[in-house]
């Protein structure tokens, strides 16, 4: 099966339809990169939300408490481009089985869905699956997430690949 073109459009991507996801980008959460240094993941959060201000694309913001139960804390870089936000906090991996975030990107009436966040092998990728489930075109930001697991191994790459062709077919 062949990939899916979009007709008579310069991008992948229309501005006019995209809403961007931030999932965990939060402190506490964010130290346990493994793929991004702390300065690479701020600068490629920081640079999404820019490109999210100047091409007034709204934007969601997911957090998880943190373990005393506490609301999360986003890091700085999130604000530098949308400005003030609410954090939408959530009790699951998938923020699209939390039933206000589904509303709010629902409100914003678009379907192309962008999600950066880290732990990109589950919060990413849970709310990818199933938001694409939904009928939402889906596209993660890899230089604004990272993935929290080691993902040197052979079963690991192995499973990488599978989740691509799933993605791809």
């Amino acid at each position: 099966m062949g990939a899916r073109r979009m007709q008579n459009s310069p991008s992948r991507i229309d501005p006019d339809d995209a809403v961007i996801l931030f999932v965990d980008l939060q402190l506490g959460i964010v130290e346990l990169s493994k793929t991004l240094t702390r300065e690479r993941l701020e600068k490629g959060v920081r640079g999404l939300s820019k490109l999210a201000g100047i091409f007034s694309l709204p934007a969601i913001v997911s957090g998880v408490p943190g373990q005393d139960g506490s609301a999360p804390t986003m890091i700085p870089q999130i604000a530098d481009g949308i400005g003030g936000y609410p954090v939408h906090t959530r009790y699951t991996a998938d923020s699209f089985r939390n039933e206000a975030i589904v509303a709010a990107v629902a409100a914003t009436k678009r379907r192309t869905l962008l999600i950066a966040g880290v732990s990109s092998e589950v919060a990413v990728q849970l709310p990818a699956l199933t938001a694409t489930d939904l009928g939402y075109r889906v596209s993660v930001m890899t230089l604004a997430g990272e993935l929290a697991g080691d993902f040197r191994s052979a079963e690991a790459q192995s499973a990488i690949g599978v989740l691509y062709e799933m993605a791809t077919a």
